[in-house]
């Protein structure tokens, strides 16, 4: 494994990190721990999770993740072994409304979700606490452009949820603060508030991958000037990177074939675009997966690649892309691809 400091920390993490969000739903407790297991048996300490998890979201399954992760660290007494990130669910998704009355982050709603994520992964602390989505909207999820809404009904108050997250820092109930599914704007407005004293966000989480590379447009620019953290997510775009829908064919049990409205990335251009990454993939006798990911990793922005899978082969090949080295000829061709058919997938 590669190990690398989040900035502005002094947490190691592995340049892989697992996540979570399949336990509960996909995967048992005892797959869950299995997969725990053995991530942390090939170097990976980094686990990344939160509050709404399993996904797909339901009532009935909603916070299961974290008590799966929480029954881990209780049977193996292993909490100091890991750096541990969550999040508190944003505003403006109404499916997650039997969360609590508010979704916002009043710091009635950071009380609630904090101290019941905590008591969920059986910890006094977190690593890492991130807000998963702003409170304002933002064209994240498969949209691709910003649509300016004059009249949306949002108050800038990131200088109060900065205060309020840094009262939590004090007690000692999360060690560090960070943003999901955010952009330049609100990374920037962030930024400002720090160079005014307050706590600074030390990293992002958004989905990268082959077919959703939008960040690198403004975002990533953001990210190294200010020396921020990237987290990305859906490496593989839902599994479609790994090239096991081609063909029309339909896995038992894969994700997209569970959840076919999971469809942000099977659009026909994306379909197109992952035809002729796999091409590449083929020429150069390496999988699709491992290319896919290894391309994440060797990017220069990114801290730590959340990997995600159901079954330990699946984890183990992600893993070991960390050993995997793309040469200047596979870049080029992956290069030539993207200018052909740029960010197919929002």
């Amino acid at each position: 494994m590669k190990y690398t400091t989040l900035p502005n920390t002094d947490l190691k993490v592995s340049k892989i990190c697992l996540g979570t969000m399949t336990f509960g739903r996909q995967n048992t407790e005892e797959d869950a721990h299995k997969q725990l297991n053995f991530a942390l048996e090939k170097g990976v300490n980094f686990i990344d999770t939160a509050e709404m998890y399993s996904v797909p979201f339901k009532p009935e399954t909603q916070g299961l993740t974290e008590q799966y992760i929480g029954s881990w660290f209780a049977k193996n007494g292993n909490r100091d072994e890991v750096v541990l990130a969550s999040k508190i669910t944003g505003a403006g998704r109404g499916i997650f409304q039997s969360m609590r009355e508010n979704l916002d982050f009043s710091k009635a709603s950071l009380d609630d979700a904090l101290h019941k994520t905590l008591k969920r992964l059986q910890t006094d602390y977190l690593d890492l606490y991130q807000l998963h989505w702003p409170e304002r909207s933002v064209n994240v999820f498969g949209v691709r452009d910003y649509n300016h809404e004059p009249n949306a009904q949002w108050k800038d108050n990131i200088a109060e949820i900065l205060a309020r997250l840094e009262t939590y820092v004090k007690e000692g109930k999360i060690r560090h603060i960070g943003l999901s599914n955010e952009t330049p704007f609100g990374v920037m407005r962030y930024m400002e508030e720090h160079r005014n004293g307050k706590l600074k966000m030390v990293s992002v989480q958004n989905a990268y991958n082959l077919l959703q590379r939008r960040d690198e447009v403004g975002l990533t620019e953001v990210l190294q000037m200010e020396n921020i953290g990237y987290l990305p997510y859906s490496p593989l775009a839902f599994g479609m990177l790994s090239g096991k829908y081609l063909d029309n064919k339909k896995p038992e049990n894969a994700r997209v074939t569970l959840f076919p409205n999971y469809s942000r990335y099977s659009s026909n251009s994306s379909l197109n675009a992952t035809i002729k990454y796999n091409e590449i993939a083929k020429k150069h006798n390496i999988s699709l997966t491992q290319m896919a990911l290894s391309f994440v990793n060797s990017r220069p922005f990114v801290t730590s690649n959340i990997v995600g899978a159901t079954t330990l082969e699946q984890l183990s090949e992600n893993i070991e892309s960390i050993n995997v080295t793309l040469s200047p000829e596979i870049l080029n061709e992956i290069q030539k691809v993207h200018e052909a058919i740029p960010n197919p997938a929002p």
